[in-house]
Formats: structure tokens, sequence, C-alpha cells
């Protein structure tokens, strides 16, 4: 009976264990065998955008890890090791400013049709800019963002 099914942990790949059939005669089933997995669904029903959110995901981590090493931490932390809840509240102002300056170049390029006066920085390049930015606040709430 599926409602008088408990896990023993939060980890999907973990067994399912029913609570009414004796352990020795139970089978063992992934969590992810009766349900499902959302990944696992969504590549098999979209294979052509998995495939391709995949590409874009790592384009945009190289160019996180190139920038990364022009750049290093304190560009992010402000000099500051992120310890103290001010330090951070600060850096994730810094974060939203960046944003905000990426949104308002492409609300610009978007009313003159996409064109834009900086050479050789199309308007994707501000979509991959506030994607990163989102990952790196997400970072830096975590308390990750250290070597």
């Amino acid at each position: 009976m599926w409602n008088n099914t408990t896990t023993t942990s939060t980890n999907p790949e973990e067994y399912i264990k029913d609570s009414i059939i004796p352990q020795e005669h139970q089978t063992k089933v992934s969590y992810n065998e009766i349900i499902g997995s959302s990944v696992n669904d969504f590549e098999k029903k979209y294979p052509e955008l998995s495939k391709e959110f995949k590409q874009i995901q790592k384009e945009q981590y190289d160019l996180f890890a190139g920038k990364m090493l022009d750049y290093g931490l304190g560009n992010i932390a402000l000099g500051s090791t992120l310890t103290e809840d001010e330090d951070v509240q600060l850096s994730l102002t810094g974060i939203w400013l960046r944003c905000n300056d990426k949104i308002n170049r492409l609300k610009n390029m978007l009313k003159r049709k996409g064109k834009n006066y900086v050479n050789d920085e199309p308007m994707i390049d501000s979509f991959i800019d506030i994607s990163n930015y989102g990952i790196i606040a997400q970072l830096v709430m975590r308390g990750k963002w250290k070597k």
C-alpha cells in the first residue's frame, strides 16, 4: 500500500520501505522508479531542448571561469571575506546594481531593435551576464564565494 510507504532518507536514490510488508519480503524500488525523475522525464520528452540547455550552461561556465581568473573574488566580495552579514548585504547590493545595468542595456537595445554601440558585445552577452550574476548571488548567499 502506497499510503503506508515511508522513505528512510530524503535521498531519492535510497530505497523505499513499506511499513506493512515484512522487510525480508520487500522489493527494493528506488524513489525515482516510483514517481519518476523530473530530469529524466524532461530529457526524454524534450531531448533537443535538454541538450541545448546543457550546452548553454557549459558556455556560461566557461565564461564565468575566464572572468573569475581575470577579476578574482575581490570584485564581488568588495575587499571583505563575506563573513559578516553587512558584507554579504553589500555584495548582494553590488550584484543587484550590476544586473540593473545589464537590464537597462537590454532595454535600450530592444528599443533600438538589437542595435548596440559596443563592438563585440551583442545582446546575448547581457543575458549571459545576468544569468551568471544570479548564480554568483546564490554562491554569496550560501557562503561559498571563496577559494
